[in-house]
């Protein structure tokens, strides 16, 4: 289970992209936490201290007790930016979470026992179709992730959802199918045949259309920042 950490805040008086540029020179990252039917709290934290959680993992899946001021709020970090060209945080968005609170979130899946799997064992492949599976959980019963088991798996084999072990009270937000999470392809599946790889690639090319760009985040996070949820 997801373990609860302390995060000291300062309240902010002022908000709005002239307030959040004067709260990043001081090194501090603006934030906001709202939810639970309460008016929102802007605040700023540690730009130091937020980079080494964002890096170290698991930032969208652990419940944080933010202390600001005399008042602890507990949370959950439910969205955040990135500058852009410095790819350092600029904004972050808490969720608080209450009492008995059920959170939809993006939990990892982890694979074990690769060298128990006879299908790998023969060359196979492991075709890892979600590496993540979106789950409803209970806030204090966060996982920090899902486990599937290789073991006795061979080529041409699935691993679907209703095998993999959830939480109790967890469910994923997909109900209407039992979904497939991974796959034991064979080696020759997952290498393009030859004539397939040299194909013109003016044939595939010419009538398809550039993606698009994603939108901009909007408000104090700036109109050029990335956001990651």
């Amino acid at each position: 289970m997801a373990q609860t950490s302390v995060l000291k805040a300062e309240a902010r008086d002022r908000v709005g992209k002239g307030a959040a540029r004067a709260v990043r020179r001081q090194d501090k990252v603006p934030a906001v936490i709202y939810g639970d039917k309460k008016p929102p709290i802007p605040i700023s934290l540690n730009q130091r201290e937020m980079t080494q959680r964002l890096h170290a993992g698991g930032f969208l899946t652990h419940l944080v007790e933010i202390e600001v001021g005399s008042e602890k709020i507990r949370a959950i970090p439910k969205d955040y930016q990135l500058d852009p060209v410095r790819d350092f945080l600029i904004h972050v968005d808490f969720l608080r979470v209450g009492e008995g609170a059920m959170l939809t979130l993006d939990v990892p899946v982890h694979f074990i026992n690769h060298a128990d799997s006879p299908g790998l064992k023969r060359g196979g492949v492991l075709n890892v179709v979600r590496h993540a599976i979106e789950l409803v959980v209970p806030a204090d019963a966060i996982p920090e992730s899902l486990t599937v088991d290789l073991a006795g798996l061979d080529i041409g084999d699935s691993v679907h959802i209703s095998a993999v072990a959830l939480p109790e009270g967890a469910h994923p937000t997909i109900t209407d199918r039992d979904f497939t999470v991974a796959t034991i392809a064979g080696a020759a599946a997952a290498v393009p045949e030859p004539e397939e790889a040299a194909a013109p690639a003016a044939e595939e090319g010419a009538e398809a259309a550039p993606k698009a760009e994603g939108e901009a985040a909007e408000g104090e996070a700036g109109g050029d920042a990335k956001s990651k949820g």
